[in-house]
């Protein structure tokens, strides 16, 4: 079952843990050289970023691509072009999940709910954005779905609009809260170090 096959890539990684300013942080390091990085809240033990890292063929480490979690601010730690800005007005999409959804974002889109529409594309497996005023159009997927090899389900799909937010929802199935827990089981065998003045020494 493709459930059990990417729970066992997570319990065969190599795990790290950190806990650092009410947040608890996994590193995971797979066989094949790829990183995951999650942070969940220490209390409610929501998951609040899940960010990858990739090797490139020479073997020098990627920028990591986040997953779940806000976008990083641009020059916010990160070398690079500074100074091309991206404009405040245009829209950001990010993913933030709850227990029961995973939920997607798109902050800075002022049109009325009944401009968007939201479905889902079977053939390609994603879920698509679109406005009736041509203004924004997104398809995007949901990785962990594909991890586990689980059917896109329109009925799990819902959106509101709120504050020039437009905010999507799919449903967990019930196979990825099974998993969710069960990797949750898992993680509290991983010794957790702790950080009181917010360095990591481990690179």
């Amino acid at each position: 079952m493709a459930v059990t096959g990417w729970l066992e890539s997570l319990r065969t990684a190599e795990k790290t843990a950190l806990l650092q300013d009410g947040r608890r942080k996994v590193h995971y390091l797979f066989p094949d050289g790829k990183e995951m990085a999650e942070e969940y809240d220490e209390k409610s033990g929501e998951l609040l970023v899940r960010k990858w890292r990739v090797k490139s063929a020479l073997g020098a480490l990627g920028q990591w691509q986040i997953e779940v979690g806000e976008p990083a601010l641009p020059g916010a730690g990160s070398p690079g072009p500074e100074f091309i800005k991206e404009n405040n007005a245009n829209p950001i999409f990010m993913r933030k999940d709850t227990k029961m959804n995973f939920q997607w974002r798109i902050r800075n889109l002022p049109y009325p709910k009944d401009v968007y529409s939201v479905c889902v594309d079977h053939k390609e497996r994603c879920i698509v954005v679109g406005t009736t005023n041509k203004k924004y159009y997104k398809k995007f997927s949901i990785p962990d779905l594909d991890r586990h090899q689980l059917p896109l389900d329109e009925s799990s799909l819902s959106f509101a609009h709120a504050n020039c937010t437009l905010i999507i929802s799919y449903q967990k199935p019930k196979e990825i809260l099974v998993a969710e827990a069960e990797l949750q089981k898992e993680l509290k065998k991983v010794k957790t170090a702790h950080s009181s003045d917010g360095d990591c020494k481990t690179q």
